[in-house]
Order: structure tokens, then sequence, then C-alpha cells
């Protein structure tokens, strides 16, 4: 059964679509996102909210950085949107919530999209960015040995798990890996994807949808990071799925592959939810634990 508190976001959401045209274009599914992600309001006010860009392979990478005085460790969060909508601006609620919460310096970043830059440009400015931060330590994080965890949702859980794996690649030591409802299957066909594939925000046509524009060969372990060949030696995990989510059986099994590696894993999958739920905590009491749950982990990672 679905949370009381989220249920009619739910069937708004649905009604919403149900009335909106049958193929929406892009920019309408980008303004959509960006409107139900507004219902969540405007976040906590921080000590210093900067915009600004870092190096990236193609074109300089926009990124969001959320800070407190006294702010030690950094959070590098890469958005969802299903690699093809979502920006900066869809989750600068939550991220400010994490900054908050946390104590650490947040970093959000505005990786480039498909179809206009489809796979593996996220990956890249994904990199890209997480190097920076590396580099630029004693700047965001308080020290030049300021730990370092990343973390996103959904399409952000992905590259933060894909990004780990490079990391651990290339001798980068990160203190945490925090995904929130990942998909780590390009190609999937899990249970959950038939329970939930209509009626629950996240639906088998829209991901569908996604998985077209993004273009990503299934068998490249940086699309399904569940296949790389090995897990070992990867960053500790936070894992977190929602009951009413096609995307839950895999996080699920991401956490479970992580642990047979050795890697120590917290799996966390929350009754009652649905995809999204992680950037409405102002509006769920559950998505707020949750959104508490995210910082409290990161706090201590960055320790």
């Amino acid at each position: 059964m679905l949370d009381a508190q989220i249920q009619p976001l739910v069937d708004a959401i649905n009604a919403a679509a149900a009335a909106a045209p049958p193929d929406p274009s892009l920019d309408d599914r980008r303004a959509a996102y960006l409107a139900l992600a507004s219902l969540a309001g405007p976040g906590p006010q921080l000590d210093q909210v900067e915009n600004r860009t870092v190096p990236g392979p193609v074109d300089d990478i926009p990124v969001r950085i959320y800070r407190n005085v006294g702010a030690h460790g950094i959070f590098v969060f890469y958005h969802g949107g299903g690699f093809t909508i979502g920006d900066l601006d869809t989750h600068d609620e939550v991220c400010r919530q994490l900054a908050v919460r946390s104590g650490a310096t947040v970093m959000a970043v505005e990786y480039r999209l498909a179809p206009e830059a489809p796979f593996p440009a996220a990956v890249d400015d994904s990199w890209a960015a997480l190097q920076w931060a590396v580099a630029n330590r004693h700047e965001l994080g308080g020290s030049p040995d300021a730990k370092i965890v990343v973390g996103g949702d959904s399409a952000g859980g992905n590259l933060s798990a894909v990004v780990a794996l490079m990391a651990r690649d290339s001798g980068l030591d990160l203190a945490g890996q925090l995904l929130v409802y990942p998909g780590v299957r390009a190609d999937d066909d899990s249970p959950s994807m038939t329970e939930n594939a209509t009626g629950y925000v996240l639906d088998a046509e829209t991901m569908n949808w996604f998985t077209e524009q993004y273009s990503a060969d299934p068998a490249d372990w940086r699309a399904s990071p569940i296949s790389a060949g090995s897990h070992v030696g990867v960053a500790p995990a936070l894992v977190i799925t929602a009951e009413y989510d096609p995307l839950r059986d895999q996080g699920a099994d991401y956490a479970q592959v992580l642990e047979a590696a050795g890697v120590e894993v917290t799996y966390m999958n929350y009754d009652g939810m649905v995809h999204i739920f992680f950037q409405l905590g102002p509006l769920v009491a559950v998505a707020d634990r949750c959104v508490s749950q995210v910082a409290e982990e990161a706090a201590r990672r960055l320790r």
C-alpha cells in the first residue's frame, strides 16, 4: 500500500500525465520534471551557494556548491532524470538539505544530457567533476586531506556507482558511495519492472524512452555497473530503494553483489514509496527520513 502522504501526490501526477499530450517533447518533459521537483519548495538557507564551472572533457561543466561555515568533507552529488532530464535546479532543495544535515560541502554536478550528448558523455563529465573535486579538496572540504563521498538518485545513482568503480581502478580513495534507487542494469526484466510498470510515477514507457535517448550499450559496465568484472575494493555503499519503483530490484541486486565482493553495504528499502520520493522530503515524512539517512551516512563517512 502506498504511504498515505505520498498517495495524493501520485494521484495528482497520474492525473496530469493522463491529461498531457500523448508524446510530450523533450522540453515539455524537462519542464514537467522541474515543476514536480519544485513542489518541495526552496529549501534551507546556507552561508554560501555558488554557481561555477569546472573543466570537462568537451565543455566546462556547471556545478553548484553548497556549504555552511565550518563545512568539512565533500559530497559530490549527481542528479537523477534518466540521463535526459533534470539539472541543478531540480535537485536544489535536496542538495541544500544534504549540506545542512551532513555538515559537508555538497557539489552538485550538471553533466551533459542525452539525446544532445548520449552515452558516455554523462559518465565522462561525472568523472571529470570528481577529479576536479579531488584536486581542490582544500578549497571545497576545508583541508588538503578532506574525505570525499559520491552519491545521487536514479541516473545519478548509476553515475555514482560507475565513478566509484573508476575511482577504485585509478587508486582514488573514496570514503563512500550513496546510491538512492540506482539504475545499475541498462537491460532489465526483474520482477519489480513488471510489478511497478505503470501507475507509480516512473513507468516502463518512460524508462524505455530514457534508454533510447541515452543510447548506451547494455554490455558496457559504465552503463550497467552491476556487470563490472569485479566489485572488490570499491567504496562502502549505502543503497536505498523504494517499494513501488521499477528500479527496486536493481538496487537490491547491486547491494547483494557488493556485499558478495566484500564491500561494506547498508541496504534500505522504503515501504510505501515510489521513484522520486527522495526529492519530496518537505511533503512526505518518510522521504524526509530518507534524506536524513543519506546525510547522516555522508557525515559518518566524512569524519
